[in-house]
């Protein structure tokens, strides 16, 4: 069986994309049109992970990567950049952002392979942000939360702006003063519903959300990550409810609630 390269891939990426004798689906493809997928391969890497399943994750990343060598091609094609050019600039950032492992700012092998590095994690975050600060700067944006993209999933979004604008100062001193807040955002929840008003009770639920992944990032708790847990348990106990009946012989649609809530409280008491 062959062994494949990068060089490899990236020639079958031309040829994917050859106005001739390439695939028609590859060939019309725009960088709009693969952005889902591109997001599509990104979770699916996230649940390989979760799932622990290492056999596939192999299979997912390279399905990732090569979202990056489609990227590359259409920017070859239209000048704007090449994979070469990507991995240059990746690797000159990751120099620049890490001076405490690259002092020189040059991609070197230290002289004393046995030198430790003595610089601690709080450091290196502190170090990160402050590049990063620069970089944004360099690049002309100079509003705090200017270059946190609209496209992440609006919890780590939440999170991020919440992380930014704390570095500044702007940020409760511990969560406890948040679970209040949380109380109160709650209260105009229930006030918003009382209106009947339907943009009102979004607005005020997309509050108590925001606040709710406040409370996460101050604990400690990616609330992304706590609310794919959260909805793999879901699945997980909704499963079973669905097993149960099935053996004898009924469905979610013919029990009433009471039946379905008992099925759950059974599987929780199994640790599902």
């Amino acid at each position: 069986m062959p062994h494949y390269t990068m060089d490899d891939l990236l020639y079958l990426m031309t040829q994917l994309r050859d106005p001739k004798t390439g695939c028609p689906w590859d060939i019309k493809q725009t960088f709009s049109t693969i952005v889902n997928y591109t997001i599509e391969e990104a979770y699916e890497v996230a649940d390989a992970i979760e799932r622990e399943d290492f056999q596939h994750l192999c299979d997912e990343l390279g399905d990732l990567l090569f979202q990056v060598i489609f990227y590359a091609q259409m920017g070859e094609e239209k000048g704007y950049f090449d994979f070469a050019k990507i991995v240059n600039n990746l690797v000159a950032k990751l120099i620049r952002r890490h001076p405490h492992v690259f002092p020189s700012g040059e991609l070197k092998v230290k002289k004393d392979e046995t030198e430790q590095v003595n610089v601690s994690d709080l450091d290196v975050k502190a170090s990160w942000e402050q590049i990063k600060k620069q970089e944004r700067l360099q690049q002309n944006k100079t509003q705090l939360l200017a270059d946190i993209p609209l496209s992440l999933p609006a919890l780590k979004r939440a999170h991020k702006l919440q992380h930014r604008a704390a570095q500044v100062g702007f940020d409760w001193s511990d969560h406890k003063p948040v679970i209040d807040k949380i109380k109160e955002e709650l209260k105009e929840v229930e006030q918003a519903i009382a209106t009947g008003k339907e943009e009102h009770i979004q607005d005020e639920i997309g509050d108590l959300i925001f606040c709710c992944v406040n409370l996460a990032r101050h604990l400690q708790v990616d609330a992304e990550q706590a609310v794919r847990q959260c909805n793999a348990k879901f699945t997980r106990r909704f499963h079973y409810i669905e097993e149960q009946l099935a053996a004898n012989e009924q469905d979610c649609k013919s029990s009433s609630l009471v039946e379905m809530d008992y099925l759950w409280r059974q599987a929780k008491e199994k640790g599902l």
